[in-house]
């Protein structure tokens, strides 16, 4: 059993990185991702601005700061879900020819609880999986 896990991994998007970037924001994610529906606690403008807070509860109720942003190429968030885990995520967006962006996608996340991080170990282990989840959604978003 392991408290902490750090995962990266790359999918491909049909989109040139500027492009793509948006996918990746707290409203874009809507766009596919089933059930994420981020709440604002504070006027939120530009959902990318660093400091920015939402909340989502579309698997478990997590609170998430956006950390960082470089518009076109990186967004990296801070993420907890109270008990269970916190950590950081940070996607990263380079081009792939003239109209597709591989997108890098990380996870540094820690377990809160013995029992959180026998789940972490389990999402750890299905980290290829999850991510051919996004894939998948991201193509099927792109479809429709």
């Amino acid at each position: 059993m392991t408290a902490r896990h750090t995962l990266t991994g790359r999918l491909t998007v049909p989109l040139p990185p500027e492009e793509a970037f948006t996918l990746f924001t707290p409203r874009g994610e809507e766009r596919w991702v089933e059930g994420w529906r981020p709440r604002f606690p504070a006027p939120a403008p530009d959902d990318t601005a660093p400091g920015t807070v939402f909340e989502t509860s579309h698997a478990e109720p997590t609170t998430w700061v956006v950390l960082e942003r470089r518009p076109g190429r990186r967004i990296s968030y801070a993420r907890v879900t109270p008990g269970v885990r916190a950590g950081t995520v940070t996607v990263t967006l380079t081009a792939d020819g003239d109209r597709r962006s591989t997108v890098e996608v990380t996870y540094d996340l820690t377990a809160l609880t013995p029992g959180a991080a026998e789940d972490l170990d389990r999402f750890a282990a299905d980290y290829p999986a999850f991510l051919r989840s996004w894939q998948d959604a991201l193509t099927h978003a792109d479809e429709g």
